[in-house]
């Protein structure tokens, strides 16, 4: 494979981790530690992500316990979880943070599902980006003869093709889970 194809590949795999990583964040109606991925708190002027700094376990499937490190940051922990807009609340104790996650009602879970074929959507669109600049540079390429020139694009579209076929099974499974009671 040349290296346009190799550097495509690269970014198509890119696309599909940050899919991942959104994907993650929507809740599914069981409590996990991965909601609170994303999340900073600032932490003596640097901001920190929340599992670097505290322990995050689930209790029971239905809530989760952060227990911050430094006993000192619970409520900054507190507060960002309350400023992160994902529909939980937060209750501080002495040295941890409870947050009961509430079951999802049946147009919440409608419309996470929309939001998880949006994250879909928009991983799509890059790798058909990521498409059409790895075709411009091969079609650039001066070096290549014609049938060379043409086997390229075919193993760009086959790549496309691949792709954008984990990213629907990916976002199925996903729809799934989240409309699963």
């Amino acid at each position: 494979m040349s290296d346009i194809l190799d550097n495509a590949e690269m970014r198509m795999m890119s696309a599909v981790e940050k899919l991942e990583s959104n994907l993650h964040v929507l809740r599914t109606g069981r409590a996990s530690a991965q909601i609170l991925d994303g999340i900073e708190v600032d932490y003596y002027g640097a901001p920190t992500l929340i599992k670097q700094m505290a322990r995050i376990t689930v209790v029971e499937g239905t809530q989760l316990v952060v227990k911050p490190y430094d006993r000192s940051i619970v409520k900054s922990v507190n507060k960002a979880i309350q400023a992160a807009n994902l529909g939980l609340n937060p209750q501080a104790e002495a040295d941890q943070i409870r947050i009961l996650v509430p079951q999802l009602t049946e147009d919440r879970r409608k419309e996470l599902a929309k939001q998880a074929q949006k994250y879909g959507e928009d991983a799509k669109v890059a790798i058909r980006n990521v498409r059409r600049d790895a075709n411009n540079d091969i079609k650039k390429d001066k070096e290549l003869r014609e049938d060379e020139e043409k086997m390229e694009l075919e193993s760009c579209q086959k790549l496309t093709d691949k792709y954008i076929k984990e990213i629907d099974s990916i976002v199925e499974a996903k729809k799934k889970d989240i409309l699963t009671v």
